[in-house]
């Protein structure tokens, strides 16, 4: 590694290192875009824009098992697909494709359209207000636990489930592990009581009819599918449009451009997603001694591609720390790269864009109440709402 050893020798991804990351970012990309971090049992970091589109695509040296997530998701299952190698990927993968394509997605736009209006009517109807509570989470919920056949009883109890598992596991694995088993146990009990229910179209029944290589879904790989989906589906969209609204709450001259041209609105969108993206890395394991920008790789280290480094690429943006809403040639990692790329990204990118749609059309200008609270995650997001 670089003579540079002490840059990013305590660089973290998760909880209180993002309030500061982005200059913990730039910091890495100039002085050891390559480098080692001691957290999580130590890991390679990969910073640069270039090196890492590079190393999505090639899995056969940047294998995804024994998992893409660090630390686990509170459970130590690979999860299906995304933490399946070549050549079995693609096969797992596949099975979900007809789910997520443009045209599946528009018949949901109705739904997410209606769905943001009333939640968005009811933050406006505040002076102060919990946005990311009243808006930002439960939009994604309702509309992803409708798609995948979620009974709607449920919800309430998906928001702590999410907490525990995604936001707890770096200090209380524990915490994190018995959520993840509350989940598990969860879709064992309604996989079994969908078992005999007349196919429906939803996400579970899809899946109760699937099939891999020629047979049916086995029991371990639907539940295996269902725990990823609803954590994929219901955290990171919830992040997109909490972090947009963070933004624009304290922006009101792009507040008010978007409300007077609601046609940039997706353009802004890719720029959120490329400027605070809910997934600031991924991790891979190195299979082969390799090289990257001139720094060696040893075979079977962990090897963790830094997706919201290379969003904020020089080398790659004008201004990469500026977030300028009508950017064009807006090639980011948002939704990562390669065969892994995030197979929900066309769902996602179409909530935040409807989410942002209606709530700029709804609400009055809002501004930030609490100034404390960070650009990160789920939490509170408090915002006084004018008239």
């Amino acid at each position: 590694m670089s003579d540079n050893v002490t840059v990013g020798r305590d660089f973290d991804f998760h909880g209180p290192a993002l309030d500061e990351i982005f200059d913990t970012y730039k910091e890495m990309r100039e002085k050891c875009p390559v480098g080692r971090s001691e957290k999580h049992g130590g890991f390679v970091y990969i910073t640069k824009s270039e090196d890492i589109f590079a190393a999505e695509q090639s899995p056969e040296t940047f294998a995804v098992g024994p998992s893409m997530l660090m630390p686990s998701f509170g459970t130590d299952v690979p999860l299906i697909p995304i933490d399946i190698d070549p050549p079995d990927h693609g096969d797992y993968r596949k099975i979900l494709l007809p789910l997520f394509t443009p045209k599946a997605i528009a018949r949901l736009d109705d739904g997410m359209h209606s769905t943001s209006r009333e939640l968005a009517e009811e933050v406006a109807a505040h002076e102060v207000v919990d946005a990311s509570a009243m808006f930002a989470r439960p939009m994604p919920t309702i509309i992803f636990s409708r798609l995948a056949g979620f009974p709607e009883a449920d919800w309430p109890k998906f928001d702590r489930w999410i907490d525990d598992i995604i936001y707890e596991r770096t200090v209380d694995p524990a915490r994190a592990y018995k959520a993840g088993g509350e989940v598990m146990d969860y879709f064992d009990d309604l996989l079994k009581s969908r078992l005999n229910d007349e196919p429906a179209e939803d996400i579970i029944g899809y899946l109760l009819s699937a099939e891999v290589k020629g047979r049916k879904l086995n029991h371990d790989e639907l539940l295996s599918y269902c725990y990823l989906l609803f954590l994929a589906g219901l955290d990171t969209t919830a992040w997109a449009i909490r972090s947009a609204l963070w933004y624009l709450a304290q922006n009101p001259k792009a507040q008010q451009r978007l409300r007077e041209n609601p046609d940039e609105i997706p353009a802004a969108a890719e720029e959120f997603l490329r400027t605070l993206s809910p997934v600031q890395a991924m991790a891979r394991t190195c299979l082969a001694d390799t090289e990257v920008s001139g720094e060696q790789i040893k075979a079977g280290e962990r090897v963790v591609l830094v997706f919201g480094a290379g969003n904020r690429d020089p080398e790659v943006y004008d201004d990469p720390d500026e977030i300028i809403l009508d950017r064009e040639n807006n090639r980011h990692l948002a939704f990562g790269g390669g065969i892994h790329r995030c197979l929900g990204s066309n769902l996602g990118r179409q909530e935040l864009v409807v989410a942002l749609e209606e709530f700029l059309d709804v609400v009055g200008e809002f501004t930030l109440e609490n100034p404390d609270e960070p650009w990160h995650g789920v939490g509170p997001l408090t915002l006084r709402i004018g008239r």
